[in-house]
């Protein structure tokens, strides 16, 4: 299975930073996600994980958001990739989610205790 390898960049909008490794078991999306073009760019991101979670090769996955911002169709998306992760979880397999944030940012937290509602999954709110 392929790695998935993208460089973040700021223009008109943001695009984030998102190493996904199958041979490490560690996936992580980082930086500020202000797209245009939400579904395309996340969807392939989402197929890599269905793939990866549903393959039964691999039983382990740590999964680490580090976004500083994400306007609201990036957050569709993200419950998207977490309802994947609880399926993963559901089936037995070994998962971590962390979400990390800055220390004044209240909102972040806010959100993500939302997104534990929403997925039924624990994710550990750890200081950047």
């Amino acid at each position: 299975m392929e790695n998935i390898d993208i460089k973040g960049f700021k223009d008109d909008f943001f695009i984030p930073t998102v190493n996904f490794s199958a041979d490490t078991g560690v996936c992580e999306i980082s930086g500020e996600s202000y797209l245009e073009e939400t579904i395309e760019f996340y969807n392939p991101l989402i197929k890599w994980l269905e793939e990866y979670t549903n393959s039964g090769e691999y039983n382990k996955l740590t999964f680490n958001f580090k976004l500083t911002y994400y306007n609201t169709s990036s957050s569709k998306r993200i419950v998207d990739i977490l309802l994947i992760l609880r399926s993963f979880e559901e089936s037995k397999q070994d998962l971590t989610v962390n979400w990390y944030y800055e220390e004044d940012d209240l909102d972040i937290v806010e959100e993500v205790e939302d997104f534990m509602k929403i997925s039924k999954l624990n994710i550990n709110l750890l200081l950047f």
